[in-house]
Parts: structure tokens; C-alpha cells; sequence
């Protein structure tokens, strides 16, 4: 069973920036591709960005060049830096398997909150 814990979210102004992490415990994250899924009130979850490896990385256009998705297979973490934060960035945050074609998910674990204001 693995557990998925994420954290990092707060209440940010725009244009601010947070690092969000996902630490898991229970398996090895490493042979994994993972991303971040971001789920905003009234909208289905969508994935924001996913990492196979260093040069193995997608994003979500509207993310593109603002996140950054890294992976420390060492600490068994996952993170997201963002930066120039906008309202429209304001959802529940989730790290999960993803990205590249990978249907397998583990389970949801309970999200990080991130609040955007103008």
C-alpha cells in the first residue's frame, strides 16, 4: 500500500511563489512516472505537469514555464515549484502516478490546498 503525502500549499498573493512536496512511503516511487493534478472547486482534476526522469518532463500548457516539476528518487519525493502564481493556479494539489501514457494510479492521497489571491 502506498501512501502519498502532500504538502507545501498556503495562501499566496499573485505573481508569489510555493514549493508543494510528495513524500510517499510504502513503495519506491522510482520506477515510476509522476505527476501533479490540481483540482479547482466545480472542475474535474487535471494534470498540471508529470516527470518520467530529468529530460522526461511534461506540463500543462498553462503551467508551462511558470512550474517546475522535479523528483528526489533518493528521498522518495516528488516536488512542484511554482512561481508567478495567478488566481486561476488556485485549486487542491495532488501528486499521483501519471503522465506519459500511465494508467495505473495509486491511491489519492488527501492534497495540498493552494489559494491565489489578486
Amino acid at each position: 500500500q502506498v501512501q502519498l503525502v502532500e504538502s507545501g500549499g498556503g495562501l499566496v498573493q499573485a505573481g508569489g511563489s510555493l514549493k508543494l512536496s510528495c513524500a510517499a512511503a510504502g513503495r519506491s516511487l522510482s520506477r515510476y512516472p509522476m505527476a501533479w493534478y490540481r483540482q479547482a472547486p466545480g472542475k474535474q482534476r487535471e494534470l498540471v505537469a508529470a516527470i518520467r526522469s530529468s529530460v522526461n518532463i511534461n506540463y500543462e500548457d498553462s503551467v508551462e514555464g511558470r512550474f517546475t516539476i522535479s523528483r528526489d528518487n533518493d528521498k522518495n519525493t516528488v516536488y512542484l515549484q511554482m512561481n508567478s502564481l495567478k488566481p486561476e493556479d488556485t485549486a487542491v494539489y495532488y501528486c499521483n502516478t501519471g503522465g506519459f501514457g500511465f494508467g495505473v494510479r495509486f491511491d489519492w492521497g488527501q492534497g495540498t490546498q493552494v489559494t491565489v489571491s489578486s
